[in-house]
């Protein structure tokens, strides 16, 4: 895909202020995962430690159960799998807009506000800053895909608030079977618009006459 003049919208001799800045509830939510996987290790501490004080071991082995059990189970390991490279691919999208254009003249990225697993990868959704829009992402595509370690990125748009983008993350074939059910269940799959226009809307999105006419079926009746 050609290049276009958003990948270069600061001017070169601009003296731009680091990138990363942001509040602190911001940066806060960019490491939540973290935080809470802190969370459960000092938990998961406090109660070895005051079991070996007091001889209470019943809360600690239930605890361990808890973790253990699930991840002795493929569908254990595989959620797990997953969840772990949604952080990643997160840190990575963070990076990019860090080490590219996609970030204010103040130094603020966008925001992940949530990604989940999907079939072929991962799928993220993300509040722009202002300066910043779903065309800035689609142009970048190609760096978001090679920082992911994935195959391709496919870049939609909202239809009614043009702040909201998601990011989708391809790294694989389809694997069948269960999975997060993602941002489809909460958002809808009608609410997104592609960046490519040589990218069709899925059968699924299509209202019935829509369909017909597109693959030329015969009215019934």
């Amino acid at each position: 895909m050609p290049r276009n003049p958003r990948n270069q919208m600061y001017p070169a001799n601009e003296d731009l202020p680091a990138a990363g800045r942001g509040s602190l509830p911001a940066r806060l939510w960019r490491i939540r995962a973290e935080l809470l996987l802190t969370a459960a290790l000092g938990l998961l501490t406090f109660t070895f430690l005051s079991a070996a004080q007091h001889g209470h071991w019943m809360p600690f082995i239930v605890l361990t159960s808890a973790i253990s059990v699930p991840a002795a189970t493929r569908a254990g390991r595989n959620w797990v799998t997953a969840h772990i490279w949604c952080v990643v691919s997160r840190h990575r999208l963070q990076r990019t807009c860090l080490e590219t254009t996609m970030h204010t003249r103040s130094g603020r990225i966008p925001l992940v506000l949530w990604i989940t697993p999907t079939r072929t990868g991962e799928k993220a959704l993300i509040l722009t800053r202002a300066g910043i829009s779903a065309a800035e992402f689609e142009a970048y595509a190609e760096e978001i895909a090679a920082a992911c370690w994935a195959r391709t990125v496919n870049v939609y748009k909202h239809r009614a608030w043009a702040h909201l983008v998601v990011v989708e993350i391809v790294r694989r074939d389809e694997i069948p079977g269960a999975v997060s059910p993602g941002l489809d269940r909460f958002y809808g799959r009608r609410a997104w618009i592609s960046m490519r226009p040589d990218v069709e809307e899925p059968p699924d999105l299509l209202t019935l006459p829509e369909l017909s006419r597109k693959l030329a079926l015969p009215r019934v009746g």
